[in-house]
């Protein structure tokens, strides 16, 4: 036997109108609150910081452009590249009381030739070191350049314990052209306080944005759930009506049919019948023969219509119960030529409450009709017994050409949903199971009291 397709599950409760909850509502907004504004929080520190260094590099960029116009290169001599020591004298005054105390904290000035001519840090002075393809650039496309310093060359052995730097450089000349590498290094403190104040302007304006979104979702969801609600009440109580109304009008076709072709079709069998008698009294036989036959097809033809009547609508679940009703349901599929086993224990249905009865009749008619029309069965067993002292089993088995469940489910078949839904409104449970050998079982389990 395969695994139960389980449709609906045993124990599911019917369902059951309930009040829409603003703590519902607004517990999930404020998650997804809480996610975003985190993700935003991260990407908004990324991006301030990032901001933040493009504008400390472009001031303190501004800020090495206007000391190297006003302070460095006005000082410088012709001899100054020859003379470090002449340079170091003229110029440390001068980066001591006017360029250090403006946020600078290493200044040096280089020759092309990569030796460091001039810096505040004396051990510097007169050391050689290859210049970068950047700085050797400045001397031919003369330009201010600016970023965050790497200290791990060997220049800048000495700017190492001060944490991350700017760096920024440009060109100067002495008086006769000869052109010189002013270089200047600013703390990157610039840059987090910079940031702070950038993250802080942008937080303000993120956590007011949130919480305008908040004000705005919390009603419009609670809005939508009570509308979505609303709908599916409306839909239940459309197929309710639906359901009402295909009853009323079954029962109105059946009525029809009962008082008017039935009866008429009887008066029309007992008139051949006596007709029948007349002809054999008068010797007669081939027309009494006749007549007989008349007789016989007419109450051949009572019979089928009121076997369908049976499955239109069946006055025996509401006057006699859920026991008769089987069996008059089951008469229904032996007229289609399809053998037919019931093991219906009449105290397990009466005990049933009255809309787990109404469900029982449904789920069986819907699946012996099923089985007449598609499974191509030779016998089917429709069983209603009890499982246990709390729990009713009703199965309809054959041993037709089977089909995959989940498959239909998927594909919403109608049958399937009538019974699901069937089930649902009393919480039976429902699962199908389909042997390797072929055929269908179908079990509904229902509560006793």
């Amino acid at each position: 036997m395969s695994e139960p397709f389980v449709l609906v599950p045993a124990g599911t409760a019917p369902p059951v109108d309930r009040p829409v909850r603003m703590r519902r509502v607004a517990l999930p907004i404020a998650a997804a609150a809480l996610a975003i504004a985190s993700a935003v929080g991260v990407g908004g520190t990324l991006v301030s910081r990032h901001l933040a260094e493009q504008q400390a590099v472009h001031e303190v960029a501004q800020l090495t452009d206007v000391l190297a116009e006003a302070v460095v290169q006005p000082a410088l001599t012709d001899s100054m590249p020859a003379d470090p020591a002449r340079t170091r004298a003229v110029l440390d005054p001068l980066v001591r009381t006017r360029l250090l105390t403006t946020g600078v904290v290493r200044v040096k000035l280089w020759t092309p030739s990569g030796m460091v001519l001039y810096s505040d840090e004396p051990r510097l002075v007169g050391e050689q070191f290859g210049l970068e393809d950047e700085a050797r650039a400045a001397f031919s496309r003369p330009q201010l350049r600016a970023g965050v310093s790497d200290l791990r060359r060997p220049e800048n052995r000495y700017e190492r314990s001060q944490g991350s730097l700017l760096e920024v450089y440009r060109p100067v000349w002495t008086p006769s052209g000869e052109p010189l590498l002013f270089e200047t290094y600013f703390r990157y403190d610039t840059v987090a306080s910079r940031s702070h104040e950038l993250w802080r302007g942008f937080a303000g304006v993120m956590v007011s944005a949130l919480a305008a979104l908040l004000v705005l979702l919390v009603p419009l969801v609670w809005v939508l759930q009570v509308r979505s609600r609303r709908a599916r009440l409306q839909h239940e109580l459309l197929l309710y009506h639906a359901s009402e109304a295909s009853a009323d009008e079954r029962r109105r076709i059946a009525a029809t049919l009962h008082d008017g072709v039935v009866q008429q079709l009887a008066a029309a069998s007992f008139i051949a019948s006596g007709e029948a008698e007349q002809a054999a009294s008068a010797g007669d036989s081939r027309r009494a023969s006749g007549l007989r036959t008349v007789a016989g097809t007419v109450r051949d033809s009572i019979a089928g219509l009121r076997s369908l009547l049976v499955d239109i609508y069946p006055p025996s679940l509401q006057s006699s119960g859920l026991a008769v009703a089987l069996r008059d349901l089951a008469r229904t599929v032996t007229s289609g030529g399809i053998a037919l086993a019931d093991e219906i224990d009449d105290a397990v249905a009466e005990a049933l409450p009255p809309s787990a009865q109404e469900a029982a009749f449904r789920v069986a008619q819907e699946a012996l009709r099923n089985v007449a029309r598609h499974a191509g069965a030779a016998h089917v067993t429709l069983r209603l017994v009890a499982r246990d002292d709390q729990v009713a089993l009703l199965e309809v088995e054959d041993d037709g050409r089977g089909f995959d469940p989940a498959v239909a489910a998927t594909h919403g078949h109608f049958g399937l949903t009538l019974m699901a839904d069937a089930a649902r409104r009393v919480g039976a449970g429902l699962a199908f199971e389909v042997p390797p050998t072929g055929g269908t079982r179908l079990r509904m389990e229902l509560a006793r009291r």
